[in-house]
């Protein structure tokens, strides 16, 4: 499931995305007239996007939490298998004991066999763990990059001086024609699409 995935906490820990320029009124789209209603008397411009939107919509996004959905169930499997099959060996083993079907030498080497194959478990399972992290990792640092990178390129034209992130209720109101979130989603998307078709050349 997508709560399980922790790209959207590390898009939440941006907490606030700001992007600060200088007000181009010569260069300034239309929507920046729009919200200048939202300005003090130094002609600073604010804007938000809704992060719930972005990630709800934006490919990339909804991309890496696929990917990594398949990998923790794949991981989830292996484990689930391997410790399935040593749990059985170890009732096979203590059914042999109840039963008196096996020699001490014997059960000893099986106990120290089954005691290593529990510790290699473990340590496959910590392993297997501390892989998907990184893989993450990987994926959060690239997806918050993407988000940045784009407000950045965005705002050379938009000239808003702060671009904040609205996330539940951290911002409690703002007018409607302040949010574009729309427009960052569609750019976003347009991005990712054209570099995905070049990847694929």
């Amino acid at each position: 499931m997508k709560k399980t995935i922790m790209i959207a906490a590390l898009v939440m820990s941006s907490a606030v995305m700001m992007t600060s320029c200088k007000k181009d009124k010569t260069s300034a789209p239309k929507d920046v007239a729009k919200v200048e209603s939202a300005a003090d008397d130094k002609g600073v411009t604010i804007a938000y996007v809704d992060l719930d939107s972005l990630m709800a919509k934006y490919q990339y996004y909804l991309d890496c939490s696929e990917m990594l959905e398949k990998k923790r169930n794949s991981i989830s499997n292996t484990l689930n298998n391997k410790g399935i099959a040593l749990q059985k060996e170890m009732a096979d083993f203590q059914q042999k004991i109840q039963s008196g079907t096996i020699s001490q030498d014997q059960a000893t080497k099986t106990q120290a066999a089954l005691v290593k194959k529990q510790n290699q478990l473990q340590s496959l399972q910590d392993n297997l763990a501390e892989e998907f992290q990184k893989e993450q990792n990987k994926y959060n640092e690239a997806l918050h990059d993407s988000i940045d990178n784009f407000l950045a390129s965005y705002n050379k034209t938009a000239g808003y001086t702060y671009i904040l992130s609205r996330s539940n209720d951290n911002i409690l109101l703002a007018a409607p024609q302040c949010n574009i979130t729309d427009e960052v989603i569609n750019g976003l998307n347009k991005r990712y699409k054209g570099k995905a078709a070049k990847e694929n050349k």
